[in-house]
């Protein structure tokens, strides 16, 4: 019987859904860290783990391997010093805001020779696992271009519930920065890194006043790849839900069907033109893929759609063999460099930003200073716009509705900032 990892979680929030599935992987929960006493407790009794309300406290804490499921914006910080501390890092959402962190996370990863991994879910849905297998098999041929939607509107009572307090992320993030919902799949599908960016916003501020939001609706962006191939992705608030992922190649294209629920009605769809058609195929097939046998039982019983259950085994397995997972730091720096430079692209009118290789040196060097970024930067010149008109300020009527909403959840924000 393989010895349990040990692992520490930082967040109560997001990192209850890494609590559930880690058994499933081999894992143990031996201590969770958060500023949140009351929930703390909770978390101890639930769960009869150590609780710390100090990071540095939490990492001398006997463990492997640290996930970070804090903030949004604030996972960089933090996967860093758990590396520099030898453990094992997996970030439950992208790893960092600024071109700068990228670079010093890709750095103390390969300084550090630990585990990396971004535990991005959305590429193990038993449609997104069926697709990568078909690509591997060459069912399309090679892809010219791929489509990622992940849009997921909500109401301003449904937001506000997820997000207490005036400077909360999720209300200040620009439309571009959540993309690894719609990006990491094509990437998984296809092998394929993206090499530059293309975007453009469009922004209602009237929408995002009644929805409480300091964003704009949604952006598309078009990413270049490796292999020149382009894909577009889009979301992330306008009406009508979207989880959506198709892919045309060389000899034919496929899809998930569109549907209505969370994550649609599974199917895939695979079509060939007549002339692409090899010996035994037909023109168009659509069935219900299911998760491999192996992890089947499994999958089928963790969070966002089987996800968490292969993010848990791909890390607990990379720390096993001592060899990066497929979401390494180099795959994972590039989303979050797509996200970032797509939003510069969106102030800029849809012009042209490169993305690094972060595993090259001479070229990851030229961001080691940019610490651009909308999450509220230290110093002004750095500061970035969190939508396309720039703005930042609450109106009564807003603050009035934020208060009401916070009040239901037991929250009090105090006096705005």
């Amino acid at each position: 019987m393989e010895k349990k990892i040990r692992v520490g979680v930082i967040g109560v929030g997001r990192g209850t859904s890494f609590m559930d599935g880690a058994p499933f992987a081999g894992m143990e929960l031996v201590a969770i860290c958060d500023k949140w006493k009351e929930k703390l407790q909770e978390i101890n009794k639930a769960y009869g783990v150590a609780t710390y309300t100090d990071y540095s406290e939490f990492l001398h804490h006997p463990m492997d391997a640290v996930v970070v499921a804090n903030y949004f914006h604030e996972h960089a910080p933090f996967a860093i010093q758990a590396l520099k501390a030898g453990k094992h890092v997996m970030s439950e959402c992208t790893p960092a805001v600024t071109m700068a962190e990228c670079v010093e996370l890709a750095r103390i990863v390969e300084k550090s020779g630990k585990i990396y991994m971004l535990a991005e879910n959305y590429p193990y849905t038993a449609y997104n696992l069926e697709m990568a297998a078909l690509y591997r098999k060459g069912a399309v041929g090679e892809v010219l271009y791929a489509e990622g939607e992940y849009n997921h509107p909500m109401s301003a009572e449904e937001l506000l519930g997820m997000a207490p307090g005036w400077n909360h992320w999720r209300l200040w993030i620009p439309a571009t920065y959540y993309c690894t919902h719609a990006l990491a799949p094509l990437m998984a599908i296809t092998g394929r890194m993206p090499r530059s960016v293309n975007s453009l916003g469009f922004s209602n501020p009237e929408f995002s006043r009644k929805n409480i939001r300091f964003s704009d609706p949604g952006a598309v962006t078009l990413v270049k790849t490796d292999s020149g191939a382009v894909f577009r992705l889009f979301g992330i608030m306008v009406p009508g839900h979207s989880i959506w992922y198709r892919v045309h190649g060389t000899r034919g294209s496929m899809e998930n069907v569109r549907s209505r629920g969370y994550w649609g009605n599974g199917k895939v769809r695979i079509v060939h033109e007549p002339y692409n058609l090899c010996p035994g195929e037909k023109g168009e097939i659509i069935y219900k893929p299911d998760f491999p046998a192996w992890a089947r039982k499994k999958a089928a019983d963790a969070g966002h759609g089987g996800g968490d259950f292969f993010t848990n085994h791909f890390f607990a397995e990379a720390i096993r063999t001592g060899k990066q997972p497929y979401l390494n730091v180099y795959r994972s720096t590039a989303m979050s460099a797509v996200a970032i430079q797509a939003w510069r692209s969106a102030l800029d009118n849809g012009n042209n930003y490169p993305i690094p290789d972060f595993s090259s040196e001479k070229e990851r060097k030229k961001y080691e200073n940019d610490h651009w970024s909308p999450f509220y930067a230290k110093k002004p010149r750095d500061q970035a716009p969190s939508n396309l008109a720039n703005t930042r300020q609450w109106t009564p009527g807003m603050r009035k509705k934020a208060i009401a909403a916070w009040k239901k959840i037991g929250f009090n924000p105090g006096k705005p900032e």
